[in-house]
This record gives C-alpha cells, structure tokens and sequence, in this order.
C-alpha cells in the first residue's frame, strides 16, 4: 500500500483516495516571466514522477498544474520590455514546455492559466466576503481576515501571532491586521489595461493566493487528494490557500500535502536573489537531459538537492552505468515490469514508501549488476521496464551512449569509425604502436573504445 508524508500531518499516512481508483492532484506551477530555473525543474519533474507511479499502480489520475500569467514580476518585465503582457507570458510559456518536455515531463491533463478564472476568483472572493472573512481595506485592495479563520497556521505547524505576513507578496497599506494578505489588488493608475478587470470592488486583479483555491476547486472540486508544489510554498501561499478554500466552504480542502526539497548550488539554497540560479536551458547544454532527470529522481524528493557539476557528472556515469548493461544484452519487444520477480517487488516496495525514488533507483542498480553477470534478456527487459516507470531508460543504450559526444575535436560519427577501421587496419597488420596511437586520440577527444568478440565498439567517454 502507498503511504505519503502528508505535511499537514508530519507524519507518512496510507493513502486512501477520496474516490476509490481515482486521484486528483493539484501543483503549483510556474509564474511565467522569464526562462524556468533547476528549482522548477525538480517540482515539474517530481510530480511527473508521482503521476507516474499513482499510474502505474492502477489509479485513475487527473493531474492540474496551473500557470501563473499575472503577477507584479510579470508586469515589471512586459514594461522594461515594452511589449504586452500576453507575449511575454505566451514565449516563456512555450519556453516552459519545451523545457519540460527535454527532461521527459508528461504535460498535465490540466494546464490552466489564471488570466482565464478570474470570474472563479471574484466569486470565491465574495463568498469569504459574505462569510465576514474579507473585507476592503483602506487603500481599496480586498484583504483575508487571518485571525477570523481559527485555523490558519496548522499546515505551517506555527501559530498566528509566531507567523510574518506575505514573504512573497508586498505588504498592503490600511489592512486591519498585518497577517492579512490580498485578495484582490485595486487597480493603480499607471498599470496596463490588460492586468485590469472590472469586479464588484472596483477595477483590479486577482491576489497571488486566491489563484489557486479558485482553479484548483474549478477543475478538482472544493475537496480533492492531494496538492503539491516546492517547500517554499507551504508558507504563505498553501497556508492561504487553505484559509481561502477551507473559509469559503466549511469543510477539508485536501487530505495530502505534499512538498519536494529545495535546490541546493554548492550547499547553499539557490535562489535568484543570491544570483546562484541556473536555468533549464543553461544545464542542458551541458548536460544530457535525461541525465538531469535522473540527477533528479537518484534524490528523495523531500530531501534538499545539491547541484554541482561533480554531482551531475557522477549522475551520468551513473546512468551510463544502467544503458551499458542494457546495450550487453539486446531485447525484442516492448518490455513490461514483472512485478512479481524480485528486483519488481523491491522497487514497488520503494516507490509505495513515500515514493522513495533512491532506494528504487539502487533496485535499478542491483539489477544491472545481475544482467551483466547472467546476461539474461529477461532480467534486461526487466531493468529497461523499471527505469521507464520513472522515465528512464526508453532510449536506444547506443543512442545514449553516443550522445552529447564534445564538439572541440570535431569528431562525428563517421569520423569516430573511420578511426576505429584503421586501428583495426593497424592492429591486423601488428602494428600496435599505430593502434595504441589511434586509441588514445579518441580517449583524448573524449570517445572510449570497446573491443568485444563483434568488434569494436565506441561510447562518450
């Protein structure tokens, strides 16, 4: 049986869905205003990973990850660039999903934008506004009347008084207490027309909390199993989030906090305020994505992620590792898991344990180690059908082991076996001085040879 750490309750829990055989899963997605970073990279890809497993153990999943497309940092960016706002938003939108779609992500079944529910917010605002849990502040923003909601703090674990208002949003001026965050921003005069929209408080637009109660219960209903996103998020936006949906409607918002662990550069917490951040696209043309993704998922997703380039080389030894042994013995086929063999029932063993992708990717390991002993093609098969679980191993061994090959001494291809025939021209006619010669060239330019009784073979080094 699956059990999750659920963050409401610090505890793992059995997970029992709300409609048995089905799930609904919300994530906070990204704010669009510039490239995505590694730390987007982790959620995208540890909620795909979830996706996958609660998929692959039978369930009905329907997965929402929303897109935040207004916001004070995307209006901030349209203007220094003089364009308009859905422009920016639409390019790093699709730069988005180009960029998830590299490290092998599944899109959602529900990507909405929050520009489209707005009318679900305004309606959600004057419900917590009937219920005397909002109200309009001096300055004419619509505020959250924290103290109101007896229990705000319990996902946090801090009480009111120990908690800070908005560690992500600007502290409104004329709110009754400072806990209270906004609901809905009046609109100021110098800002576009497209961030405006008319409401029963005056022109204006949606609240950074607010965005999320309102898509989440329009694609998920008002009580749904599990909601997702970074640690970062827990205080303040899940915490609001939960005073916001819970407030308007009397009852659970959702039985299953979930939150993966922060990216770390060089131990320390990366952040673009320190200026330590990489994107996406900055990494990849490092290194191979999927090496990235299983960088990615060789971590517990609860744990804190440390990038470095020692830990991402380490990660494609590793992995290249795992498609060696695949390209040792060829399988036919489509491969799918034996969850009843040994390597199966310990790597299902591991993902139902809080999804504990480390211990399932050292069944991956161990399994290797058994197909290059016994070269059996269905402990191979086995290995390719575990690792797609996770969104590996679905590559050609050769295909993989033959990418990302460096560009600097102008090698392909044709030209890496063209060497090799001569070497092998060499090696016939004794002269192994000329073949050590040629060997060392490619181990130079970063080619590694392997001679076997079919010849010889070359991989990136």
């Amino acid at each position: 049986m699956l059990s999750i750490y659920n963050t409401l309750s610090r505890t793992k829990e059995v997970f029992t869905p709300i409609e048995p055989g089905k799930v609904r899963m919300y994530v906070c997605g990204m704010t669009v205003y510039d490239f995505c970073h590694l730390g987007h990279a982790r959620v995208m890809v540890v909620f795909d990973m979830v996706t996958r497993w609660l998929r692959a153990s039978g369930l009905d999943v329907t997965y929402v990850r929303n897109i935040t497309d207004i916001d004070d940092k995307i209006i901030r960016r349209a203007a220094e660039n003089g364009e308009p706002i859905r422009a920016l938003t639409d390019r790093f939108i699709a730069a988005m999903n180009e960029d998830a779609a590299a490290l092998g992500v599944l899109p959602p079944d529900h990507e909405p934008r929050a520009t489209d529910y707005v009318p679900h917010m305004q309606s959600l605002i004057a419900r917590l506004e009937q219920k005397g849990l909002a109200y309009v502040a001096a300055n004419r923003d619509v505020c959250y009347a924290v103290r109101k909601f007896e229990a705000y703090g319990k996902l946090s674990g801090k009480s009111v008084d120990e908690l800070r208002a908005g560690e992500r949003v600007d502290v409104a001026q004329g709110k009754n207490d400072p806990l209270d965050f906004v609901l809905w921003k009046h609109a100021k005069a110098e800002e576009p027309g497209e961030v405006k929209w008319d409401s029963p408080w005056g022109a204006g637009r949606p609240g950074w909390h607010i965005e999320c109660s309102a898509m989440s219960s329009a694609l998920l209903g008002q009580h749904f199993d599990i909601h997702g996103g970074g640690m970062d998020l827990q205080f303040p936006h899940h915490e609001n989030e939960i005073a916001q949906s819970e407030g308007a409607h009397d009852h659970a918002f959702v039985n299953y906090w979930m939150h993966n662990g922060f990216v770390r550069i060089d131990d320390e917490k990366m952040s673009k305020s320190l200026g330590n951040f990489f994107t996406i696209r900055e990494v990849l043309q490092k290194y191979d994505a999927e090496v990235v993704r299983f960088f990615i998922l060789r971590a517990h997703y609860r744990s804190a992620l440390n990038y470095s380039d020692v830990h991402l080389e380490d990660a494609r030894s590793a992995l290249t590792r795992l498609y060696t042994a695949l390209k040792s013995v060829p399988i036919e086929g489509e491969a799918s898991v034996d969850w009843d063999e040994a390597h199966g029932r310990r790597f299902r063993a591991a993902m139902n344990d809080d999804f504990n992708t480390a211990e399932a990717v050292a069944v991956l390991f161990e399994l290797a180690n058994e197909v290059n002993r016994s070269a059996s093609p269905g402990l191979a098969r086995q290995l390719k059908a575990l690792g797609a679980v996770l969104g590996l191993l679905e590559r050609d061994p050769v295909v993989f082991l033959q990418a990302g090959l460096p560009t600097a001494a102008g090698l392909d291809g044709a030209a890496i076996e063209a060497r090799i025939a001569l070497r092998d021209a060499a090696k016939k006619a004794r002269d192994y001085a000329e073949a050590d010669r040629i060997r060392a060239e490619l181990t130079a330019a970063g080619v590694a040879l392997e001679d076997g009784p079919a010849g010889t073979s070359w991989r990136r080094a």
